[in-house]
């Protein structure tokens, strides 16, 4: 087992499912632009990089000029029903109670404001000492200095700290910075493409990190 003092774990695929709401936006938006709408798959092979990336991808270079529009139709109908269908992973309950005196920290390339809303409505943002969302700090996944920020504000050093997460951004911050990664490989992101990354650690399911760390 890796003995760990700070765990830093994603949103998106992690600790929530919240692929059916971010589609459902997307593709409002683009019915809403006259554009075709586009498969879940698709959709969620654009999540990780945070929404002004999800958004120029789903667009295209054909339809980027519609950039700003998208951007305003996306935010207001996701704040009104970022809720309709995201839910916990089933364990996480149970993983927060086991690592209950652990230092732990949100980290996503998600917005602060959509992040909050969905951490206070699922009932867990005060289990984390922090949450940080994309435009919160300076930088984000998977830039370094990003988790260097995080740990010197929360006592953590690189080789007693996880990041635990289904993205690709996750593994390298992680890795990029000097500590652990933990990929979960049952998120957004397909498990072949984690599994090529080398990552420290590996989950199927997060209950799996209590036999992991400690």
């Amino acid at each position: 087992m890796q003995k760990v003092d700070l765990l830093v774990f994603d949103l998106d695929g992690t600790l929530v499912r919240s692929g059916d709401d971010l589609v459902a936006s997307v593709n409002y938006t683009l019915k809403t632009l006259g554009l075709p709408i586009l498969a879940p798959e698709t959709v969620c092979g654009f999540v990780g990089d945070g929404v002004k990336t999800l958004m120029k991808k789903a667009l295209g270079p054909d339809a980027i000029e519609h950039f700003d529009h998208a951007m305003e139709l996306f935010s207001a109908h996701y704040s009104e029903h970022l809720l309709d269908r995201t839910t916990l992973y089933p364990d996480v309950p149970s993983v927060l109670d086991y690592f209950e005196r652990k230092k732990k920290v949100i980290v996503t390339n998600k917005l602060q404001g959509f992040t909050l809303q969905i951490t206070k409505g699922l009932g867990i943002a005060a289990r984390f000492l922090e949450i940080f969302g994309e435009d919160s700090t300076p930088f984000k996944k998977p830039d370094p200095r990003l988790l260097r920020l995080v740990m010197a504000k929360w006592g953590g050093t690189p080789e007693r700290t996880v990041v635990i997460g289904d993205g690709v951004n996750d593994i390298l911050l992680g890795r990029n910075a000097g500590a652990l990664s933990c990929a979960f490989l049952n998120g957004i992101t397909g498990r072949d493409k984690l599994l090529a990354l080398a990552p420290d650690l590996t989950c199927e399911t997060l209950s799996d990190l209590k036999t992991l760390l400690c």
